[in-house]
């Protein structure tokens, strides 16, 4: 992890297209800017945490709903 030393108003660029600004530092909070493409997803990192664990949980398989699946398909499976 790079550590870098800020001041309010002072930036650092990440390649050549975004843009982090320092807004402003109260105690322990930061406020801070990105300037970036659209192109270029940006979120909290508690966010997409989130979105990660929900698109596991959409992406797995529910067995049970898999299993009913395969009786329905059966030659004579249920239909209900």
């Amino acid at each position: 992890m790079l550590v870098l030393t800020r001041r309010s108003g002072e930036s650092l660029m990440i390649g050549d297209d975004v843009v982090v600004t320092v807004l402003d530092v109260r105690g322990d909070v930061v406020r801070i800017g990105i300037r970036a493409p659209r192109s270029v997803p940006v979120h909290r990192e508690e966010i997409f945490r989130e979105l990660q664990a929900a698109n596991r949980e959409a992406a797995s398989t529910n067995e049970n709903a898999l299993d009913e699946l395969r009786r329905m398909l059966q030659p004579g499976g249920s239909e209900t």
